[in-house]
């Protein structure tokens, strides 16, 4: 089977920013609908990683004899022009060189790395995988910021301040930086319950109790909309890294942090004012994301729906018909997390700083979940102004299939 191309129609709110028929959209509020639901619990209820091994993933890292029976088109390597230039783009994100170390990237003259795959799903139109996008330094780069910086900032609320007053650490003593949860010192802090919740400390906070951040727009989640106030600051370094590889603008995101047994449950991020795409990043262990859409006129009864697993490193792109796509998270795999991720926060310059905390990551799976909130003007910002997403003019056809 030849290169899938998207149908052109499905990128028509991509080139506009504009929700389709916004006022009669999807509602926050609306319920999945029954298959679905019977979907995700299928794989909710899958026990023995040989039963995860076994059943019908699209799984871009699996060998050919364990490929599901559902396919994914490759698209063309030079068709989306986010992805070209990536080890600059990545060395502006670290501040270094990714190669070498150099401080001065710009100046580094290293081969550019191959633009990274990037697959379409057959069944979900505008559902682009992009298998292994980010390489290790970067992941444990972008744990860093969101995790120590972006955390430490009062002005990204967590799942936590709902039921605590949370306090915050205090600068690092020695480098006059920020301070992080993950500081020896920090493990004292107060967080003073509201109502009638159990008192809890720093490392029951990390471990056990914080699910999400919210970075940028702030998302009520009780009246599932974003407040009318002007937002925090998105931070730049990652606002400009998702810009760099995607095409839209990263004005909201959320952070949703998993152990092995937490899920996420079926749902469609239906709050957004414009149809503008949506990414998703994961770092960590393995998780199983799940996707599908209602049946189409012409072939009624016949939803059209994948389960696909998602490795540290991938990269999702929901846009078109998939941007209100219903989706989940129902099962994340324990002993998972790539072998030099598992001690973070202990990496690096930061080993004996964090050494309580050695081996955090072994069990967790980390998500960042980005969205654009606001429909671009015409003509306006050239980050979402200039889609290069694949369609039927500008999709090279390449042969042979990734039947998964």
């Amino acid at each position: 089977m030849n290169a899938h191309s998207a149908p052109s129609e499905n990128f028509d709110s991509l080139q506009t920013g504009e929700r389709p028929n916004a006022s009669d959209g999807p509602s926050a509020f609306e319920k999945p609908p029954e298959w679905i639901k019977t979907f995700y619990k299928r794989y909710q209820k899958l026990g023995k990683y040989e039963d995860v091994i076994g059943s019908d993933l699209v799984d871009l890292d699996a060998r050919p004899e364990s490929h599901s029976t559902l396919s994914a088109q490759k698209c063309g390597e030079d068709v989306i022009k986010e992805l070209e230039q990536l080890h600059q783009k990545f060395s502006k994100f670290l501040g270094r060189c990714l190669d070498c170390g150099e401080l001065d990237w710009s100046d580094c003259r290293h081969s550019e790395q191959k633009s990274a795959a990037v697959f379409e799903l057959d069944q979900i139109p505008g559902l682009f995988i992009y298998s292994n996008l980010l390489p290790p330094h970067v992941q444990s780069n972008l744990l860093d910021k969101l995790l120590h910086r972006d955390l430490a900032n009062p002005e990204h609320q967590t799942n936590v301040h709902l039921h605590y007053n949370v306090s915050y650490p205090a600068s690092h003593p020695d480098t006059d930086g920020p301070g992080s949860f993950f500081d020896h010192t920090a493990k004292n802090l107060d967080y003073s319950p509201r109502e009638s919740h159990a008192a809890i400390n720093t490392e029951r906070f990390l471990d056990k109790k914080l699910r999400w951040i919210t970075l940028g727009g702030q998302y009520d989640w009780t009246a599932k909309q974003y407040p009318p106030e002007v937002p925090p600051d998105f931070p730049s370094d990652i606002k400009s890294l998702v810009e760099d590889l995607f095409p839209m603008k990263a004005e909201a995101a959320i952070v949703n942090l998993y152990s092995p047994g937490d899920v996420l449950s079926v749902h469609r991020d239906v709050s957004e004012e414009c149809a503008q795409p949506l990414v998703s990043i994961s770092v960590g262990c393995d998780a199983i994301f799940i996707c599908g859409l209602e049946s189409q006129e012409s072939d009624p009864g016949h939803e059209r729906i994948a389960a696909i697993r998602l490795r540290s490193g991938d990269a999702l792109l929901m846009s078109g018909e998939s941007r209100y796509a219903w989706h989940g998270v129902p099962k994340v795999l324990p002993n998972t997390c790539p072998e030099w991720l598992q001690d973070w926060p202990v990496v690096g310059e930061h080993a004996e700083r964090f050494q309580d905390y050695k081996g955090w990551m072994k069990r967790k799976r980390i998500n960042l979940n980005v969205r654009q909130m606001f429909a671009s003007e015409a003509n306006g910002d050239a980050a979402v102004g200039e889609i290069s997403m694949p369609n039927d003019a500008q999709a090279k056809k390449k042969d042979g299939t990734c039947t998964l």
